[in-house]
């Protein structure tokens, strides 16, 4: 028996342990990933629908319309506690989706920024922001301002 033969057969078990430890290794490692992309699909989802049901509330309230109107005057007509509510929903729901995004919860939500700036410019989401952002953290707020001024 050579060098090598001889030094198996006195470290069978180590090296036999030594590739267990490392092939459970590989195995969580590859089961973490898969479990990471199962989890950010499923947090996708209840974004989805979450946004969905915000905007139900938008179909189911006439009262609401004014909201997309970009012509609205919000000096002639100020904006209403229905609006004012809804945008708010909006927002948190924003906030939510971008901190879920910052800690990688979520998948990469390409378009997201065009999105936000294109509501928050509207005149009565403005209106809205520019009276809660002050509310709003620190990162997050820089975020949506930093889209408003892309548009």
């Amino acid at each position: 028996m050579g060098d090598m033969g001889l030094w198996v057969a006195a470290n069978w078990f180590d090296l036999l342990s030594t590739v267990g430890i490392v092939g459970s290794l590989l195995f969580t490692a590859v089961s973490l990933h898969s479990e990471s992309k199962t989890r950010r699909t499923a947090n996708f989802l209840t974004i989805t629908a979450n946004h969905r049901e915000i905007w139900k509330e938008f179909l189911n309230q006439p009262k609401l319309a004014r909201v997309l109107d970009p012509s609205a005057n919000v000096e002639s007509h100020p904006v209403t506690s229905e609006e004012e509510v809804f945008v708010n929903m909006v927002i948190l729901h924003t906030s939510t989706t971008f901190y879920a995004k910052k800690d990688e919860l979520l998948m990469k939500l390409e378009g997201s920024r065009r999105d936000i700036a294109q509501f928050l410019s509207l005149p009565i989401p403005n209106a809205v922001w520019q009276k809660t952002k002050l509310l709003q953290n620190q990162d997050f707020a820089a975020f949506i301002e930093s889209s408003l001024k892309r548009t």
